[in-house]
């Protein structure tokens, strides 16, 4: 069980070693109507993986990838909506501060 909807659940995880970066992405194929819950999910589950990062989980976990740059991906089927993409762009500002990315990856239906 993945997605949004599953905020203690870490999607994916993988060391890109092309760009030596991290990458935890996250799953949505629901489509993106402006509701408030699916907004909170997506809020609940960034704090859970930058608690995971930040909070040195992440480090004790894994301590060969320490120090390594994180980029976090909302990978989605559906172009995310005007109140998503403002949470997302504050998000990113606030992300910026901590040296770690977050990018939008759009994915194909399974």
């Amino acid at each position: 069980m993945n997605g949004l909807e599953h905020p203690g659940v870490l999607d994916a995880f993988a060391h890109d070693t092309r760009a030596d970066k991290l990458v935890l992405a996250m799953y949505e194929a629901r489509p993106w109507l402006g509701e408030e819950m699916q907004l909170f999910q997506l809020q609940e589950k960034l704090n859970a993986y930058l608690s995971f990062v930040l909070d040195g989980e992440l480090n004790e976990s894994y301590p060969e990838l320490a120090g390594k740059r994180v980029e976090i991906q909302l990978r989605t089927v559906h172009e995310p909506d005007a109140k998503a993409c403002e949470l997302i762009r504050r998000v990113r500002e606030q992300l910026d501060l901590q040296r770690i990315t977050f990018e939008i990856v759009r994915i194909e239906a399974c």
